[in-house]
């Protein structure tokens, strides 16, 4: 399966794309600090700019959190989830970090595929 990323995109395309782009790329959202053996929380959100829709044939099909390699955990969702709206799908993940993390996310586009996050790096402290 292909994934797609922001970076893979040349600059002119990006441009002529953003939307589509914007509203399809996965974003973390978190502290850049954790403590080692408490909750964290991160939130991903599917779309920043720009909305996507959430129609029965066109929605974000799942959401996942990675660290590194490591999968960590994801939601799923089902067409009509923002009210046949187009929105930006957002969760609260909620993580017991042992160690430094590298965090990224993937979301499904059921039209579009799969899209990867930018790497989030988290140094966890005792």
């Amino acid at each position: 399966m292909k994934i797609n990323r922001y970076e893979d995109i040349s600059q002119i395309d990006r441009e002529a794309k953003k939307d589509y782009i914007d509203r399809h790329s996965a974003f973390v959202h978190c502290a850049a600090e954790a403590k080692k053996g408490e909750k964290f929380t991160v939130k991903v959100q599917v779309g920043d700019e720009y909305a996507h829709p959430d129609d029965f044939d066109h929605y974000i099909s799942y959401v996942q959190l990675w660290n590194g390699e490591t999968f960590l955990t994801e939601a799923h969702f089902t067409p009509g989830v923002l009210g046949n709206m187009a929105g930006q799908v957002e969760v609260d993940f909620h993580i017991v970090p042992l160690k430094n993390m590298k965090l990224t996310a993937m979301a499904y586009c059921t039209k579009h595929g799969l899209w990867q996050s930018d790497e989030v790096k988290v140094t966890v402290t005792e």
